[in-house]
């Protein structure tokens, strides 16, 4: 099964776009914020700090998925939407082997989603690798817990046939 949210990228430009026409509209009518307080430097550096939280908080849940477990190896991907093609500097990527994994879990934090992956390597040692899942769509979600889901019942029953 093959998955993205590549079409989630408009919207995230979008939202940077309105972000910064909301800058400057609000640096242009910066008067109004005079009942707030009055110490002008004070109210630049929070409407300066706001937008700042949100630019960055946008930039850190804006990230591509991929999911291909097609093969007998399961490929998943997470880079940047933004400059992703110039600057790979964001990509995480895992490709293993679907006997390999042990577990996985859906995180729902509040406006953060992850899937964390519990893997073992051929020596025997676990560990784990965590994807941010929070552009994926709820349905392309289900269709990758039903993927790993059959991947982990058929290494459960693999292990049990050569015990």
């Amino acid at each position: 099964m093959r998955t993205n949210n590549s079409k989630v990228k408009n919207t995230i430009i979008s939202v940077y776009f309105i972000l910064i026409v909301l800058a400057v509209i609000l640096a242009t009518v910066f008067k109004a914020f005079h009942d707030v307080t009055s110490n002008p430097t004070l109210t630049f550096l929070l409407i300066a700090f706001g937008f700042a939280a949100l630019f960055f908080l946008v930039h850190f849940i804006s990230k591509y998925f991929e999911y291909d477990s097609d093969g007998l190896k399961v490929v998943i991907i997470n880079r940047g939407l933004l400059l992703s093609e110039q600057l790979n500097y964001r990509e995480h990527r895992i490709e293993f082997e679907k006997q390999q994994l042990y577990a996985f879990k859906f995180n729902n934090f509040i406006i953060y989603k992850t899937l964390t992956l519990y893997l073992k390597d051929s020596h025997g040692h676990k560990f784990k690798s965590t994807f941010n899942v929070t552009l994926v769509p709820r349905k392309k979600r289900r269709y990758i817990r039903q993927s790993l889901g059959k991947m982990i019942k058929m290494n459960k029953k693999s292990a049990q046939i050569n015990e």
